[in-house]
C-alpha cells in the first residue's frame, strides 16, 4: 500500500513517516507549502510542484494552525483515500471559540468562557467574574497568545492592548493546577500515551516549547474518557489532547491535531510513532479489504460542487427495435449485472432512458 505524510518536515513528522515506512510499501514525505488545492470546473484537484499529486492509499495531513484551510481543502478533495482526520477538524482546532463550542455540544468538559463583542462589552465581562483569568487569541496553539491577569487593573490593562489590535479574544476561568497539564495521545479510541507537563518557575505555560518539562502520567479512567470524547467530537482519530486537572475535576483546553512526539516519547518511553503508524496501516488495509469507498462530502456542498460518483461505463451502440419495444444489447446486461428476477425502476423522458435496480423478487 501507498501513503503520504504531508507536513512541514518537523523532527515528530520524521519519526513518523520512518516508523510508516516499516508498514507501508511507499511513503512519501510531502512538504505542505508545496501543495496547491485548485478549485475550478466543477472539481478540486490537488498539486504537489505544480503537478497533480499521485493518488495514495493512505494520507495523513498534519502541520501549524497557520495551514488550516488548505490542509482542510486538500483532504476534502482527496476522496477514495485514507485520512485520519476529517477537513472540518482543521478548522476547529486551530480556532479555540470552535474548539469551546464543539466540546461543549459534545458535553466534553471545558473552563468555563466568554466572548465579547466590544471592548465595552468586554470590560463588563470583566467586573464580575473571578480573578485570575486566562484571556488569550482564537488562534495559536504552544501557549502563544494566551496571557494571564490577577485582577480586574491588570486584565483592563491587557483589554486596552488587545484593543487596540483590533482582534477577536476569549475571556477564560482560570483552573488551578499548580503550573501543570496532562497531555494525553489520542490513536483510535485509545490513550496509547499521556504525561504531566510542569511549567518553569514564574511561567505560567507548560507547553514543552514554552520550556515545560514532562513526566509519566497514568490519568485515571474519567479523565481518559474526556480525550477520548474530545478527539471523537472534533473528528480526529489522531490527535493531542491537552487536559486540566482543577479542584472541580478535568477539563480539555484544546486538541492539537500536529502534536510533537520528542518530549511525550522520551517522558513515557512509548514509541508514539509507531502507534500512529500502525495504526494507520491497519485502518487503511482494512478499509481496502473491505472495499469501502473514503469520500468526504461537506467540503463539497460547502463549494457547490457535486460530490465525485462512481463513474458509469458509456456504450455506444445501435438499439435493436422489435415493434414497439426495445431490445437492450447483451454487452450492457453483462455491465449491469442485472438478472431476471431483479425489480427495477424505469424513468422515461425524450430522447434519455434510466433504469435502476430496485430489489429483487425473490426477497
Amino acid at each position: 500500500m501507498k501513503a503520504a505524510l504531508i507536513s512541514l518536515g518537523s523532527k515528530s513528522s520524521q519519526m513518523i513517516s520512518s516508523a510508516m515506512a516499516n508498514y507501508f510499501r511507499v511513503v512519501d514525505e510531502i512538504d505542505v507549502r508545496d501543495i496547491e488545492v485548485n478549485i475550478s470546473g466543477g472539481h478540486l484537484e490537488v498539486l504537489y510542484d505544480g503537478k497533480q499529486m499521485s493518488k495514495y492509499d493512505c494520507v495523513y495531513a498534519k502541520a501549524s494552525f497557520k495551514y488550516a484551510s488548505l490542509l482542510r481543502s486538500l483532504t476534502g478533495a482527496l476522496h477514495n483515500t485514507y485520512c485520519p482526520i476529517t477537513p472540518d477538524s482543521y478548522t476547529i482546532c486551530t480556532n479555540k471559540l470552535l474548539t469551546q463550542l464543539v466540546l461543549q455540544k459534545h458535553n466534553v468538559p471545558t473552563p468555563k468562557t466568554y466572548l465579547s463583542s466590544s471592548a465595552q462589552a468586554a470590560k463588563k465581562i470583566l467586573e464580575k467574574i473571578n480573578y485570575p483569568i486566562i484571556m488569550k487569541f482564537p488562534s495559536g496553539t504552544q501557549g502563544k497568545g494566551v496571557m494571564f491577569a490577577d485582577s480586574y487593573a491588570a486584565a483592563s490593562s491587557v483589554l486596552d492592548a488587545l484593543a487596540a489590535l483590533k482582534q477577536p479574544f476569549l475571556i477564560q476561568e482560570y483552573v488551578e493546577t499548580g503550573g501543570s497539564d496532562i497531555r494525553a495521545i489520542v490513536v483510535d479510541g485509545r490513550v496509547v500515551a499521556s504525561m504531566k507537563r510542569e511549567a518553569q518557575k514564574g511561567e505560567k505555560r507548560s507547553n514543552i516549547h514554552a520550556g515545560g518539562t514532562g513526566t509519566p502520567y497514568e490519568p485515571d479512567a474519567y479523565t481518559k474518557k474526556i480525550a477520548i470524547m474530545a478527539a471523537k467530537a472534533v473528528g480526529a482519530e489522531i490527535c493531542a489532547v491537552d487536559i486540566l486537572e482543577g479542584a472541580k475535576g478535568p477539563v480539555v483546553i484544546e486538541l492539537n491535531l500536529s502534536p510533537g512526539l520528542q518530549g511525550i516519547t522520551k517522558a513515557t518511553k512509548t514509541n508514539v510513532a509507531d502507534k500512529i503508524a500502525k495504526y494507520l496501516f491497519d485502518r487503511t488495509k482494512s478499509l481496502k479489504e473491505s472495499g469501502k469507498k473514503i469520500v468526504t462530502s461537506q467540503i463539497f456542498e460547502e463549494l457547490g460542487i457535486a460530490q465525485p460518483k462512481e463513474e458509469a461505463k458509456e456504450i455506444l451502440t445501435e438499439l435493436d427495435f422489435r415493434g414497439e419495444r426495445i431490445l437492450l444489447p447483451e454487452l450492457i446486461t453483462k455491465a449491469t449485472g442485472f438478472k431476471e428476477k431483479d425489480e427495477f425502476s424505469v424513468k422515461v423522458q425524450k430522447g434519455r432512458l434510466v433504469i435502476d435496480k430496485i430489489g429483487n423478487k425473490e426477497k
